[in-house]
């Protein structure tokens, strides 16, 4: 204790506030309240609005970095009985230091001009004696007030161009003083943006809300909320009048700025989020980036121990469910979506916090199938894990639906269609729970998708696929199926299942659409209206066709029309021929004489007598003594002596007789079909090559001959469909033969296949000329020398473009180009495409030999096919062989096995 404090009352208190560098504010230890008082005898700069005394900062710097936020004690020296009886007198700090005199020192105050008066006491007198003794040295050495220059600070109390200053200090740390607290999160900071400028302005606190103070707008007095108090005295007791560091994110639509403020145990937001005396605003989410998901993860620590705001806060029962596998089954709307469950049970949910685009906009409706088909590639038929993350009671016309979130391997489906800007995201109200728990990703991902433009945020008008109904008239159906029935394996889409047996497809590289009837059998009929009554398992086969086909991407083979302009003829799933599946499973009944005139009478029979020996479905009550009463004998399989014929009626069975004889062939791999991994090979035999040889050397001559080319110049009108003509290969400028399998007059392109060597390619018609003569060129001096081929017991990954391109990067690595061996297992009568077993003699280093198929199951990107061929079947230890690579490919999560069995359904 000091003599200045001897024989006088000592108090304690804590300082709230520093008003200039002689003057606090101090608070009652007990009962808080608050009392203004000075430092005896001296005087400091003052910090007026309009303009700072020369050294007001620095002088009121020292005494808040020495006093604020600290427990002191203090004696009263004397009182000036002015209107709030002002009081005068010293402080003691807890580290012992005196003031006024440590403030004397350093010379950042002066003494009062009238502080001598004559009824001082002895005490007194001795303080003011040591305080000029302090001064003089304080004046001798410069310090402080003392200084000759210097001490001005510019203190400007408004932004003239806020936008200009948070892009300037965006993202940069800045040192400021809280110099008041509004509310829990908003407050008025000083800025110290250079030595010499401070800026002081209200600021909004980033990522929160907090409740509002009691206040008067418009002559009427507004309430507070529930614990704005709290909130503003618990940011209050903190950050007033401290050192903080702020970083200026961006504007509120007040101009006023958003900033992260820093208190030096970190961000003052997190620690009232904790407290639970504020709530997460999604509205800055975008400019806090990674740093939303802390304050969410603050608040939910708020919200789990029922913490202030949250008191008696319950978790939404459908939130935080678990996590459940499913399959995708359909795409109802581009933020909609059905799945099936393990259990077999349907259901839709929206996903969480995104809406597709709007129908009715005209911006955002002309993308809506864009999307849609974006999900469908990537999601249909697959497996995703689904978590619910609540229920949206029914609105808007919508009923009642759970919203989740689906993750298809490791990818957020929602985040998806962000990315791609097929999506944007819902603003949910504050007290909106049923939400994304990744929403402060999706918003970042909508902000990059809208700056760079994509999907529906692209200011280009899109490219609007308005699909052709060939089916509208049974004229436009005839003439479509002329043009279909040359082509094998169409690749197509089923947009809508009208029942087991007809579809709505699309045919998307010719913009067509037609409804396609299955040939060969006759499903049950499910019911068409509420009123109408379904035939005995019409309705359980229109369901099963619509789990395995809906939007799923299959291939159609065109027979013929109906009378309603519907294409009659096989749909293929998976390489499998759809109408079999359903006979297997009872689902439908074979029409024999069209099975025989189809050339599938042999699996279609076999299916159907599957599903009567099981007694599945329209075969439950199936008997057959009762079929033999009626004459009815078990159809057998086609005899192989009759050449594929029943009752002298020709079959053209694919289910021909494998070779006896193991028939290893030379051949050259020469075109992979990107989409199927189907070959096109070409024979090496010493005539054969050196016939190819001879023939490419004459036709290449010829058609670089002037007078062979005025002869036959190109065309600039359509060649005609399957006409064999000469084609310029765009890659080395030469001349092919090539047969027309498409036009596009608009374009004045013809896409041709290049009958020697099997690739395709679209050529202008200018580069499109007449054969030449057909004793040298034609097919009767040579044959087409490509050959259709397919790889045995391997199925594909058609859909899925990720796994398919790698397998064809594999085929084309390993075996495109190469002389290889193929040993034929197979050979389809329709077509004659040759099954093969591919060998590489060189493949590891020399004489060790590479069996391709197996090699690709073994890397995962093939599989054994899952309803085997009869010829396949009886590949015995080949094919045990085969799956026990495959097994080996799914136990390693290679290739298409990387997230599971991908065949489980």
């Amino acid at each position: 204790m000091s003599d200045a404090t001897k024989g006088r009352n000592l108090f304690h208190a804590k300082v709230k506030s520093v008003l200039s560098g002689d003057t606090l504010v101090l608070a009652s230890l007990e009962s808080g309240q608050e009392r203004l008082f000075s430092l005896a005898f001296v005087s400091a700069p003052k910090l007026q609005r309009d303009r700072e005394e020369p050294f007001a900062f620095q002088s009121r710097d020292f005494l808040r970095r020495a006093t604020v936020g600290k427990v002191i004690q203090f004696v009263v020296h004397y009182t000036i009985p002015t209107g709030n009886k002002r009081e005068y007198g010293t402080v003691t700090l807890q580290s012992g230091e005196e003031l006024p005199e440590a403030c004397v020192a350093e010379g950042w105050v002066k003494l009062r001009e009238e502080s001598r008066r004559k009824d001082m006491s002895e005490t007194s007198e001795g303080l003011l004696n040591d305080l000029e003794r302090l001064q003089a040295k304080a004046k001798a050495d410069g310090k402080g007030l003392w200084a000759t220059q210097g001490g001005i600070i510019e203190n400007t109390h408004e932004i003239p161009d806020p936008k200009g200053f948070a892009q300037k200090f965006h993202a940069k740390d800045l040192d400021a003083i809280v110099e008041r607290v509004l509310t829990g999160d908003r407050m008025i900071l000083r800025l110290l943006v250079s030595p010499s400028k401070h800026v002081q302005t209200i600021v909004t606190v980033a990522g929160i809300r907090a409740p509002k103070r009691a206040n008067t707008a418009e002559g009427r007095e507004q309430p507070a909320e529930p614990l704005a108090n709290e909130s503003h005295q618990f940011v209050e007791t903190r950050l007033l009048q401290r050192s903080v560091k702020v970083n200026v994110l961006g504007l509120t639509p007040q101009n006023q700025l958003i900033c992260i403020v820093k208190h030096p145990n970190g961000s003052i937001a997190e620690f009232l989020l904790k407290a639970g005396l504020a709530q997460c605003t999604d509205f800055h989410s975008r400019l806090l980036g990674t740093e939303m998901k802390t304050l969410r993860q603050a608040e939910k620590y708020a919200k789990d121990n029922q913490l202030g705001l949250f008191k008696g806060h319950v978790e939404s029962k459908a939130s935080g469910a678990g996590v459940v596998d499913a399959t995708v089954s359909r795409i109802v709307r581009p933020d909609t979506i059905s799945v099936r469950t393990k259990s077999g049970g349907e259901k839709t949910v929206q996903l969480s916090s995104i809406r597709g685009p709007k129908p009715k906009d005209d911006k955002q409706g002309p993308h809506e199938q864009d999307a849609k088909e974006f999900l469908r590639k990537k999601l249909i038929g697959k497996h995703v894990r689904l978590s619910t993350d609540g229920i949206k009671p029914p609105s808007e016309g919508f009923p009642e639906r759970e919203v989740a979130t689906l993750f298809a391997g490791n990818n957020n489906v929602a985040l998806m269609l962000i990315e791609a800007g097929y999506a944007s995201v819902v603003r949910h109200r504050k007290d909106d729970t049923d939400r994304s728990p990744y929403y402060d990703d999706l918003l970042a991902a909508e902000e990059i998708a809208q700056t760079e433009q994509k999907g529906m945020w692209s200011a280009k008008a899109p490219t609007t696929k308005a699909y052709q109904d060939y089916s509208e008239s049974l004229q436009k159906a005839k003439i479509q199926a002329s043009v279909l029935q040359r082509q094998k394996r169409v690749p197509a889409v089923v947009d809508y299942v009208k029942s087991a047996s007809r579809f709505t497809v699309l045919i998307p590289r010719e913009n067509g659409k037609l409804t396609f009837v299955l040939s060969c059998i006759r499903a049950p009929r499910s019911a068409r209206t509420p009123n109408e009554k379904a035939e005995p398992f019409g309705q359980e086969a229109h369901d099963f066709a619509n789990r395995r086909c809906l939007q799923r991407d299959v291939e159609i083979d065109v027979e013929s029309t109906d009378k309603q302009g519907g294409f009659i003829g096989t749909l293929y799933i998976n390489r499998e021929n759809f109408a079999k599946l359903l006979l297997e499973e009872g689902y439908a009944t074979v029409h024999a004489y069209s099975a025989e005139q189809s050339g599938h009478a042999t699996e279609l029979f076999a299916a159907e007598q599957k599903a009567k020996d099981a007694r599945k479905g329209v075969w439950q009550d199936y008997d057959p003594a009762a079929d033999e009463a009626n004459g009815e004998a078990k159809p057998s399989p086609i005899n192989p002596s009759t050449n594929g014929t029943t009752n002298g009626t020709s079959s053209n069975s694919d289910e021909s007789t494998a070779p006896v004889k193991p028939d290893y062939r030379d051949i050259i791999i020469s075109h992979i079909d990107p989409a199927t991994c189907a070959l096109k090979i070409q024979h090496i035999s010493p005539t054969a090559s050196h016939a190819l040889s001879n023939l490419m050397s004459a036709f290449r001559t010829f058609h670089l001959s002037p007078s062979s080319s005025s002869s036959s110049s190109s065309s600039t009108t359509a060649p005609k469909t399957g006409e064999i003509l000469a084609a310029k290969f765009s890659e080395d400028g030469e001349w092919y033969r090539a047969r027309i399998r498409r036009n596009d007059r608009e374009a004045q392109t013809s896409e041709v296949l290049f009958i020697d060597y099997g690739n395709t390619e679209s050529v202008p018609w200018k580069n499109i000329r007449a054969l030449g003569p057909a004793d040298k060129f034609g097919m009767a001096k040579l044959p087409p020398q490509a050959v259709d081929a397919k790889l045995s017991l391997c199925q594909f990954p058609t859909g899925n473009a990720e796994y398919m391109d790698d397998a064809v990067a594999f085929l084309r690595e390993n075996v495109e180009g190469k002389q290889v061996v193929g040993s034929v297992d197979f050979v389809e009568k329709e077509g004659g495409v040759l099954w093969l077993t591919v060998f590489d003699p060189n493949g590891r280093g020399k004489g060790e030999e590479v069996n391709v198929n197996e090699e690709l199951l073994g890397e995962g990107l093939a599989m054994v096919p899952r309803k085997l061929k009869g010829w396949e079947a009886g590949k015995g230890e080949v094919l045990k062989r085969f799956k026990e690579r495959e097994e080996e490919a799914k136990a390693a999560r290679r290739g298409m096995w990387e997230y599971g069995d991908l065949t489980e359904d």
